[in-house]
Formats: structure tokens, C-alpha cells, sequence
């Protein structure tokens, strides 16, 4: 007798019908399809990530092995890995990139108000992208150089959850700068930039857009200094100046006074020189704020630990493209689900009981009250734990 949901169900639960029906309609996704649409690839796919399944025919055995489950996950038959193949090799990628978008911005909404982890009212984000290895035999459409295939995932992290803002997966040629050009500054928000993302003629549009970013100085940078300000050496810093740029390209690209803050990290023992066009914030903050940036490297290495998203069930750009997505999907849904259970364990908690329950049908709720999960202090450090 069937009593309840399974747990893989009640986590596709909050995907809307509609809200997936419209992504699909958007590009056809199921035209002319009778047997395998995309909702069964989209569940095949998703199992796949939380259970960490190697390939095809690991999944095609897995799902298989449950014939009594399968209808109550949406599966009206036996799973093959040649339709699942077919599936992600013609399926658009872009429906399951619009539902991760989707995804992602209902859970940012759920963690608007969680506190940021220094002191400032305003939205901050942290852009960064990762290299994703492919093999150049297998996958010689993404050649990066001339030993190498890969593509790149580009992230706007909202650091205020951990949850991307915007996400963008392009070949690894692709100059990371060129992603400035597509986002939507938001005007009072911060952006954390590393030296990757300096160009002047950029950097402008976000103080144009009435917005503020903090990045590294380059070692070459040319500048005259119009005003000093004093700082507190205790603290770490250095110096605190107005500047403008020199030259007929820098005045041209960058018109308007920028800050720059040098800062010596005793623990490192180096010293870092930022810049800003903040002229009034705290020199002390524009500092702690470019440290952190490294809350988007930490996204990426959980990425790339915890999902699927380092080996591939298959080899065009669109079955690659397709399994990312999905697995920023199941990255949102697992946000989500610890936001509305009111769950205090981290993702990768939350992910691995998940994990080895898909097929139970206790109530998610319960399921992690169940688990009587560690506290933060106890948990391991090298667990890369989210949303802690």
C-alpha cells in the first residue's frame, strides 16, 4: 500500500508543474516526444546527481532495480541509458538553465535575511569562475589549449546565503572580464572582483550604474595621488589614498577618482593593495570586505566535491551543459528544502542524507530531525559545510 511520498518526490515537490511546463514550452523541449519527456529525464538526472551515480548504466541499474517505485517518481517504465543518452544529447540545454535560474532566485529569496558575515546593510557579491576539465579525446568542441577541453562555470555569488545571483557556463577561452557586459548591476550593491576583472572601461559602467566593486590593484597600475588619508598601522593598513588615473587610456576609460588602500596580512606576510570607488567606506571594511571573495572559491571546490560535475554521462556540448545545469538545480532545491524544514545542518549534510533516502518515504521534515546531526562546532572542518 502506498502511504506517502518518497523523498526524491517531496524534494521535486517544490519545482511548480507550471513553473517547469513553461521552461519546457519555452523551447520545445517535448515536441513530437511520446515516451521519455523531459520531466523523466529531469528526475533520472536529478537522482543521478544526489546519489552520485558513475554513468549511464549505473543509473539505467539503480532505477531499475525499484520497477515498484518508478511510477511514483513520474517514471511510466523501465529507465534505458540510450533514451536517457538521446535525451540529453537533444534535449535543450537551455530548459534546465532557465529552471536552475528560476530555482535559484526562489531561494535567494528565502535567505534575504540572514546576516551578512561583516557589518553593511547592502547586497554583496562575489564574482569568480572555475575551469571544468573534459577530456580533449572525448570532448574535442571545447579545446581549450593544446592539451586541455573545458568549459567554464562563471558565478555571482549573493553572499548573503551562498546562493548564486547569476550563473553562466561558457567555453574556456572566453576572457572571464567579457561576463561584466551581460550582468545587471544593481545600484548600492557591492562587487568583489579579483584582478581577472579589471578593466577600466568596466569598472566604470558599475559606477555609472551607482554601484560599488572592490578588486586588487595591478602591480603596473599608473596613478598620481590626490589626497592621503590617515590610518591606524595597528590594524594592518598602510595607506589610504584619493587617485585618478594617468595616461590618455586610463582617463578615458576611467574618468572618475578611485580609492586605494594598501593593507600588510601579517599572517601571510604580504601586502595587498586595493582598489574601490567607495571613497567613504571604512579603509579597515575594504579590506575585510575582498577577503570575502574567497566564499566564491569555497562554492565552486563544494561544486566540484559534492555533485556531479567533474566526470559526464555524456560527451556533446549539450549533454555537458545539460548536467551542470541539473546539478545547479538540485544544488538550489537542497537550499530550499533546509530553509523550509528549518534545518540547521549544513548542505552537505542535508545532501548526504538525502542521498541514501530517496527512496523512503519518511516525511523530509522528519527525516533530518531524525538525524540528530552534529552542531557546527563539531562538525568537521574539511567538510566544506554551506550555509553554516
Amino acid at each position: 500500500m502506498n502511504t506517502g511520498k518518497f523523498v526524491l518526490a517531496q524534494l521535486l515537490d517544490w519545482i511548480h508543474p507550471q513553473q517547469f511546463q513553461r521552461c519546457v514550452a519555452r523551447y520545445r523541449g517535448d515536441h513530437k516526444v511520446s515516451r521519455f519527456s523531459c520531466w523523466q529525464q529531469f528526475v533520472c538526472m536529478a537522482f543521478a546527481q544526489l546519489t552520485w551515480r558513475e554513468g549511464l548504466r549505473d543509473i539505467e541499474a539503480c532505477l531499475n532495480s525499484r520497477p515498484a517505485q518508478l511510477y511514483h517518481l513520474g517514471l511510466r517504465g523501465p529507465v534505458h541509458r540510450s533514451t536517457l543518452a538521446d535525451a540529453n544529447e537533444q534535449r535543450d540545454w537551455r530548459i534546465y538553465a532557465d529552471l536552475a535560474q528560476g530555482l535559484l532566485n526562489q531561494a535567494r529569496g528565502l535567505y534575504a535575511q540572514d546576516p551578512l558575515k561583516i557589518e553593511l546593510s547592502q547586497a554583496v557579491y562575489a564574482l569568480d569562475a572555475s575551469a571544468i576539465e573534459l577530456g580533449l579525446r572525448l570532448c574535442p568542441w571545447a579545446r581549450y589549449d593544446d592539451h586541455r577541453s573545458a568549459v567554464k562555470l562563471h558565478a555571482q555569488l549573493d553572499l548573503r546565503g551562498w546562493l548564486p545571483a547569476a550563473v553562466q557556463i561558457t567555453p574556456a577561452k572566453r576572457q572571464e572580464v567579457t561576463w561584466l557586459d551581460l550582468l545587471d548591476d544593481e545600484p548600492g550593491a557591492f562587487y568583489l572582483l579579483d584582478r581577472g576583472y579589471i578593466d577600466f572601461r568596466r569598472l566604470h559602467a558599475i559606477q555609472r550604474a551607482r554601484a560599488w566593486f572592490v578588486t586588487r590593484a595591478k602591480t603596473d597600475l599608473t596613478y598620481w595621488r590626490c589626497a592621503s588619508r590617515h590610518v591606524d598601522y595597528h590594524t594592518g593598513l598602510r595607506s589610504d589614498q584619493i587617485i585618478r588615473l594617468t595616461g590618455s587610456r586610463g582617463q578615458r576609460n576611467y574618468p572618475e577618482p578611485l580609492r586605494r588602500v594598501r593593507y600588510y596580512d601579517l599572517k601571510a606576510r604580504r601586502s595587498l593593495v586595493f582598489l574601490t570607488n567607495h571613497l567613504e567606506l571604512p579603509p579597515l571594511l575594504v579590506a575585510q570586505l575582498y577577503r570575502q571573495r574567497w566564499q566564491v572559491e569555497l562554492f565552486f571546490r563544494w561544486l566540484k566535491q559534492h555533485l556531479r560535475i567533474k566526470a559526464f554521462y555524456g560527451r556533446s556540448d549539450n549533454a555537458v551543459r545539460t548536467q551542470l545545469w541539473i546539478a545547479l538545480c538540485v544544488y538550489a532545491l537542497v537550499a530550499i528544502v533546509r530553509k523550509q524544514v528549518k534545518s540547521e545542518a549544513s548542505l552537505f549534510e542535508i545532501l548526504q542524507i538525502l542521498s541514501i533516502n530517496v527512496f523512503d518515504k519518511t516525511p523530509i521534515n522528519q527525516l533530518f530531525a531524525q538525524a540528530n546531526l552534529p552542531n557546527q562546532e563539531t562538525s568537521s572542518p574539511n567538510q566544506l559545510s554551506l550555509f553554516n
